[in-house]
């Protein structure tokens, strides 16, 4: 099973009928919403063109900002938390057969706060929260973001922090959207899996060369480094049936086109679909960095995972291989 959703971060300066048409036209049937642009066209408006087209929204993001890091104080945070659960409710009323549509959380920065006192506030937020979209039929998915790209919109800086959030906030409307472009090849993420293939309501898929960093490129999938579909597989392994979300944003979209990345995509991922159950049913392990390297080093990121049996090179995409600038 792989559901796939392109974003409107990756189709930025289309609106939305154009959106809904091209997704058509390349066969998506899902659509990863950002408020922004929600907001030109309204909620109500955008669930009738969602229903017209017959595609259905996979996320709305953002909110969050608990910590008041951003100025905003926990009341307005929780205030807009709602708004966009009732906006992401509305949407997903245009496909009630499908699955919920996840309103993705950022936490805010620590904002002098003492990183207790900071993760109680998000413990607290998402107390509040987790009813309410537990009513309107709305799941959340809190966003660990690596310290080298949080762009000071949040503290949880891994995967550990936000599944140990989940954990103690103990309401099943709550989870983790994962991103791969953050994650994908964190040491800690093979062991980490199995739990994310539970907890994750969203995968969120884009590529990248060196570490994640503020000015790093957020690649399609292929055109970095990433073991992209050797997670996917596991994840899927392991049980994970929600959204990959492929979200590519930078110069390399801007060089292939909108419609070009749409296309692209499309074939990476039926590659991926068509491969999937049986890449799945292997074995797939951890390869070490060589010569006692580091954890996080270069070997680490090259070779992530390979299979039981096989060669320490990591399968790539078969995704185009156009020459890439930064994103």
């Amino acid at each position: 099973m792989l559901d796939v959703a392109t974003s409107q971060l990756t189709t930025l300066r289309w609106d939305l009928a154009r959106e809904l048409s091209q997704l058509t036209a390349h066969g998506f049937t899902a659509l990863a919403v950002w408020r922004s642009k929600l907001s030109d066209v309204g909620p109500a408006a955008a669930a009738t063109s969602f229903a017209a087209a017959g595609i259905r929204a996979s996320s709305l993001q953002w909110a969050g900002g608990f910590t008041g890091g951003d100025g905003r104080s926990f009341a307005d945070g929780i205030g807009d938390a709602i708004e966009a659960i009732e906006a992401a409710a509305t949407l997903g009323a245009a496909a009630p057969d499908s699955p919920p549509p996840a309103v993705v959380l950022h936490s805010g920065c620590r904002g002098g706060h003492t990183r207790a006192h900071a993760t109680r506030l998000l413990h607290d937020a998402l107390h509040a929260l987790g009813p309410v979209a537990g009513r309107e039929g709305v799941v959340l998915a809190i966003e660990p973001l690596h310290p080298g790209a949080a762009s000071g919109c949040s503290f949880l800086a891994g995967l550990d922090e936000a599944l140990e959030v989940v954990a103690a906030v103990g309401d099943p409307a709550v989870g983790i959207a994962l991103d791969l472009w953050h994650f994908g090849d964190d040491p800690g993420l093979a062991a980490r899996l199995p739990q994310l293939a539970t907890t994750a309501v969203l995968v969120q898929v884009a590529d990248r060369c060196g570490p994640p960093s503020r000015a790093a490129d957020r690649l399609p999938a292929g055109h970095g480094t990433l073991p992209l579909e050797e997670v996917v597989a596991a994840l899927v392994q392991h049980g994970y049936r929600g959204d990959f979300e492929f979200d590519p944003v930078g110069e390399t979209v801007e060089v292939l086109g909108y419609e070009g990345v749409l296309g692209e995509t499309r074939l990476v991922a039926e590659a991926w679909r068509s491969r999937v159950g049986h890449v799945a049913a292997e074995t797939l392990v951890r390869v070490e960095p060589a010569h006692g390297g580091p954890p996080g080093g270069e070997a680490a990121r090259a070779g992530l995972y390979r299979r039981a049996g096989a060669g320490t090179g990591v399968r790539r995409s078969q995704a185009s291989s156009h020459t890439v600038s930064r994103g």
